[in-house]
């Protein structure tokens, strides 16, 4: 299941990471960085917080997955492309990965035995950690700190997943159930507008 849901989060946050490259003209090895940050960003932090050898640095598969991806986006000249069309695209992957990494980060915390705060954090900072690094880098506020419900969605996918385990109902499953329920209401906020009230 954490494979799974690891290398589908890889994916889509590969390509949100690219669109991110391309809505700020960035350079190729500018669009490079923003991909692998975005994408594997959260998952090193994520395993140096539970004294884990990053699974990026001991598996070949994640950097092969996000050359692929982008190549491919190269090829099909998402690039040149108007940002409209790319817009859909963009928020269903920027979607699936946040799901994605955030049932990763809340798996590897359960596995690591650690309380619900551990959990929910480790769900939260694999979900927008590597989007957090890439946004500070490319000067821009964070993508978290302004969109409503998007921080609020990997917590609330790491309160589930930790309920979940408390009565051993984590299954594939479930997993499919709560992954498919975590994109629905992130589209939902995201169409609806649905916001964190502003301070």
């Amino acid at each position: 299941m954490f494979e799974v849901a690891e290398y589908i989060g890889i994916i889509a946050f590969a390509i949100s990471g690219f669109f991110v490259a391309v809505r700020n003209k960035l350079d190729f090895l500018g669009a490079l960085i923003s991909v692998f940050l975005t994408a594997l960003g959260g998952g090193l932090i994520r395993d140096i917080a539970v004294d884990k050898t990053p699974y990026t640095f001991t598996h070949n598969m994640p950097a092969l997955t996000i050359l692929i991806v982008m190549i491919l986006l190269i090829l099909f000249r998402f690039d040149k492309r108007d940002s409209i069309e790319n817009k859909i695209l963009f928020i269903l992957s920027d979607s699936i990965g946040l799901i994605s990494f955030s049932i990763t980060g809340a798996l590897i915390a359960i596995e690591a035995e650690l309380n619900l705060t551990g959990v929910l954090a480790l769900a939260f900072v694999t979900a927008v950690g590597g989007g957090i690094i890439r946004d500070v880098i490319i000067n821009e506020v964070p993508f978290v700190l302004k969109t409503g419900f998007y921080g609020t969605i990997a917590l609330l996918i790491g309160l589930t997943l930790y309920v979940l385990d408390l009565y051993d109902l984590i299954s594939f499953n479930t997993m499919i159930m709560v992954f498919t329920a975590g994109i629905i209401l992130r589209l939902v906020a995201y169409y609806k507008k649905w916001a964190i009230p502003l301070l």
